[in-house]
């Protein structure tokens, strides 16, 4: 069963999500978080709610603020602003019955999980699908002139799926507050990641790198094949089955 859900940030801006809820009722949830520029639609994070929902969890796709049908101006988008997000989404699903959370997203959404989850008690696992959790890199889609107009002017626009955005240099400046490498060497928490190994935009051996800086507690998939949206159907479903299990795993614990 699916179910169109809004409720608000930290700052009273409206969030559109889509729930999916099992037959039976169920306490365990997951909440779900988009790439960059992306939105809840995109192919993987549907399929991914839509299988965890059979196999009986509460699964929460949502749309950051300035994506999709979201409220916000996306200029105003950040990372902690997202992490904030992602923890209220979490309150929702706890509200639907879940006492067990775990998070999970693809691309940006995989490192908002892995740092909102940084910052919660109550998280209780992540799984990030062709993540850069190693190191921020938040300007690399920037090409050298886009950077300069970045500092002469503290801001730059761009075009990503079709639409014009724009960003400011408080972007960077907040991303520039977190300490990845020393996130993964004290994260505590049950960690996966998913990758596939012809990823265009997250190379395989980001996940290798964030693997090595764990000290090897991150357990980790590599999807032959697989590109960084698994645009191939049997890809998302490999998806689904590895973190599926995984979650049903560390659920028991």
């Amino acid at each position: 069963m699916e179910e169109q859900v809004q409720f608000k940030n930290h700052l009273g801006e409206t969030l559109a999500g889509t729930l999916h809820l099992p037959q039976r009722s169920a306490t365990r949830g997951v909440v779900l978080g988009h790439c960059f520029t992306c939105t809840r639609h995109t192919a993987v994070l549907r399929r991914l709610a839509q299988d965890l929902a059979a196999d009986g969890f509460i699964a929460l796709r949502f749309d950051f603020s300035g994506n999709g049908q979201s409220n916000g101006d996306f200029s105003r988008s950040n990372y902690s602003k997202q992490v904030a997000e992602m923890q209220t989404a979490a309150g929702l699903v706890a509200a639907r019955g879940a006492d067990w959370i775990a998070m999970a997203g693809h691309s940006l959404g995989g490192l908002i999980s892995f740092l909102s989850a940084s910052q919660s008690e109550t998280t209780r696992a992540v799984c990030a699908l062709g993540s850069r959790l190693s190191s921020m890199r938040a300007s690399h889609f920037l090409s050298p002139t886009q950077r300069q107009i970045l500092e002469k002017d503290g801001k730059v626009s761009f075009t990503s799926r079709g639409r014009f955005l724009t960003i400011t240099e408080a972007f960077f400046a907040d991303a520039s507050g977190f300490d990845l490498p020393g996130l993964l060497s004290t994260f505590d928490k049950p960690l996966m990641m998913i990758h596939g190994d012809q990823d265009e935009i997250i190379p395989v051996a980001e996940a290798l790198r964030a693997r090595e800086m764990s000290g090897g507690r991150v357990q980790l998939e590599i999807i032959a094949g697989a590109d960084h949206m698994f645009s191939i159907e049997r890809h998302r479903s490999e998806v689904s089955r590895l973190a599926i299990s995984w979650f049903k795993e560390q659920s028991k614990t």
